[in-house]
């Protein structure tokens, strides 16, 4: 008996025969090219999972007919471009950072590498560019706490500033106020002379009070005329480079308070060729002695 299509007056579809509550399934069949797709990509599958890791089974997985992961291929690039860099980072880790910034070739490298670590470990505190950030210091001008020879940045980088370190720069600044070594009227006039160093104090009487202030308590370690001292990581307060603010009441609160920043000894969380490509790299950023 012959088949006669049930046809849908309104798109002119024929129907499946199926209906559910006065609503007919046109007979749509997906078009062939999508099926070659589709079967395609199942043929694809079948193929990745013959050749590569697919199956995860418990603690441990098919490991594939190819045996390769992302994971192993990142360990033999980075141990192949290990070993292309082994030929400098031998000779780096046998060198002063003096006489890897006197071989080109060496001080080449070192500025290379040396820019890569300090993306990574340094840019949150000093900047891109070693520009500083507030309560951070500048390090490519030339004003420095501790030193800005090669030496001395090499010294910094590897054993940190107040850090837990037998070697590492240490220094305390009182808290004159916080501990009652001076009153608040006097922190004020020593805070005026301190401004007097770059002609913005705003009250000479007070300026003159504090002259005498300053000479008892702060010229030891910042200077008769504030130019700081490497020596005790005091710094200049007569060059308009303030680290943690130059303005009176940021003075006055540094006098009250004291500031106490950390740096990390790096010598526990970087090899020593690093360290050395740090120190060059930071020496050239435009302040290094």
């Amino acid at each position: 008996m012959a088949h006669h299509a049930d046809i849908d007056p309104l798109s002119g579809v024929e129907t499946t025969g199926h209906e559910w509550d006065g609503l007919q399934e046109l007979n749509n069949p997906l078009p062939k090219w999508w099926l070659y797709v589709f079967f395609a990509t199942v043929a694809w599958a079948l193929v990745y999972w013959v050749l590569y890791p697919a199956w995860p089974l418990g603690s441990f997985h098919t490991k594939g007919l190819l045996g390769w992961t992302a994971r192993s291929q990142i360990e033999s690039d980075l141990a192949a471009g290990h070993q292309a860099q082994a030929k400098y980072l031998d000779r780096i880790a046998a060198a002063t950072v003096e006489q890897i910034h006197d071989d080109p070739d060496l001080l080449n490298f070192a500025l290379a590498g040396g820019r890569s670590a300090f993306a990574v470990n340094c840019t949150p505190c000093h900047g891109a560019g070693g520009q500083g950030n507030p309560n951070f210091p500048i390090l490519a001008d030339d004003k420095w706490l501790w030193g800005g020879t090669l030496s001395d940045i090499y010294q910094t980088i590897q054993h940190g500033i107040r850090a837990a370190d037998d070697d590492t720069h240490m220094s305390q600044m009182p808290r004159f106020g916080a501990d009652g070594v001076l009153k608040p009227n006097e922190i004020n006039d020593v805070a005026e002379y301190v401004l007097s160093f770059t002609k913005k104090s705003t009250d000479a009487a007070a300026a003159g009070r504090g002259a005498q202030i300053f000479a008892d308590n702060c010229a030891a370690c910042h200077g008769d005329h504030g130019q700081g001292s490497l020596e005790v990581g005091a710094p200049a307060l007569n060059d308009g480079i303030w680290q943690y603010g130059g303005d009176k009441s940021t003075i006055v609160q540094t006098v009250t308070y004291a500031r106490q920043g950390v740096m990390p000894n790096w010598s526990k969380r970087l090899d020593d060729a690093t360290i050395k490509q740090l120190a060059v790299y930071v020496h050239e950023l435009g302040g290094g002695k």
